[in-house]
């Protein structure tokens, strides 16, 4: 099983689970420093202010986070991808270099990414591989008295400007077209087939949101 940094503080509560009911035989956390890592840090200490998390790894917060609150911990730490992409293909290597035998692989993270991280491993993985997929969080959006908010409490979510600038950056990636990051874009992705109601909703926020998409940012682009 693997958790990605990326996700909310609520994605170590899921790890913490998953080693207590062994649901694996190996558990692994990937992250370096990214887009969301300082706001992790932040957060976290903010909850927790015994963990010093200036100067961490997403992987190393949520390792220290797991130790203190649920004394268990994470086989295998990688701690220096920076975006979706070498979140995966680090992870590859680490399985490789520590000789991992791997016939599925849960994949845990930020739910707004999911997608994305999967299709990522699909394109490439060498050999046969069951993908789990398994979000840290399921979030629900309402509106009511002309304002949006969450319906439960989520541990660590995202304050709702961000979750909407998270997930409105995911529909460009995710797209299989000359922009997108699928085959016949940029070549990061395997392909993914988005539902035309979704695209729909996409293209009637983006006339509220446009200006929430998010751009990738250069400073943590794969070397």
């Amino acid at each position: 099983m693997v958790l990605f940094g990326g996700s909310i503080i609520a994605g170590g509560d899921v790890l913490a689970k998953a080693i207590k009911d062994q649901v694996a035989k190996t558990y692994i956390i990937v992250g370096g420093a990214g887009h969301t890592t300082e706001t992790l840090r932040q957060k976290v200490h903010k909850e927790y202010p015994e963990i010093k998390t200036a100067g961490l790894s997403e992987a190393e917060i949520f390792q220290q986070y797991i130790k203190i609150n649920y004394n268990c911990e994470a086989n295998y730490l990688e701690t220096e991808s920076t975006n979706c992409g070498n979140n995966i293909t680090y992870l590859l290597d680490l399985i490789k270099a520590k000789n991992i035998t791997c016939h599925s692989i849960i994949l845990c993270q930020d739910a707004t990414m999911q997608n994305r991280m999967e299709a990522k491993l699909r394109k490439d993985m060498s050999h046969a591989l069951t993908i789990i997929n398994y979000a840290s969080y399921a979030a629900v959006v309402e509106y009511t008295n002309e304002n949006l908010h969450f319906s439960t409490s989520i541990h660590g979510m995202w304050d709702m400007e961000r979750y909407v600038n998270l997930l409105m950056g995911e529909i460009p990636r995710l797209s299989d077209n000359e922009h997108g990051y699928g085959p016949k874009g940029k070549n990061f992705i395997d392909h993914v087939d988005i539902p035309e109601k979704v695209i729909q909703a996409f293209e009637l926020l983006k006339q509220v949101y446009g200006n929430e998409i998010r751009e990738a940012n250069p400073l943590y682009a794969s070397k």
